[in-house]
């Protein structure tokens, strides 16, 4: 027997048809080009933006990327990561530039990947931010007294 006779399956007439129409890349076989990986957010480098011209009024940008924040969740957890107690530090300078210093319920935490990245984009898109430094630490560790009155409340630990 044939070892690529096991890679052979009957296909309906629909797939024989669109199998037929996929360009033939070296005129001999017909193949599709390969698809590229998702990038990793994690990984992602990321531009500054425009950088304001005068000084930002820090307080009202430091609300709105609370407000921001408050719409980044822990996919685990219905609270989003604000009021979860995740974000420890919030500093902004008069230039836009912003240091964000942020933890994760646990060190193997499954999205430790991507949720990092997901708040710095989160705060790089106020307006008034020029560029996001974030530091991700562990010390100290995220305990639930960290939470705000309303997550222990909407987690039913009140």
């Amino acid at each position: 027997m044939n070892p690529l006779n096991f890679f052979k399956s009957k296909k309906s007439k629909e797939e024989q048809t669109s199998a037929q129409e996929i360009p033939l890349i070296d005129g001999k076989h017909n193949v599709q080009a390969p698809v590229p990986p998702k990038e990793d957010e994690s990984k992602k480098t990321t531009v500054p933006n425009e950088k304001p011209t005068e000084p930002i009024d820090i307080d009202a940008v430091e609300k709105e990327i609370i407000k921001s924040f408050k719409t980044v969740y822990d996919p685990e957890i219905p609270v989003d990561i604000y009021e979860l107690g995740l974000i420890y530090e919030i500093k902004i300078e008069s230039d836009g530039n912003t240091y964000v210093k942020m933890t994760l319920t646990s060190p193997n935490c499954p999205v430790a990947g991507i949720l990092p990245g997901q708040v710095e984009s989160a705060a790089r898109g106020v307006e008034g931010v020029y560029d996001v430094k974030l530091d991700l630490v562990f010390d100290p560790p995220w305990g639930p007294d960290r939470m705000s009155e309303a997550a222990k409340l909407e987690l039913g630990m009140l």
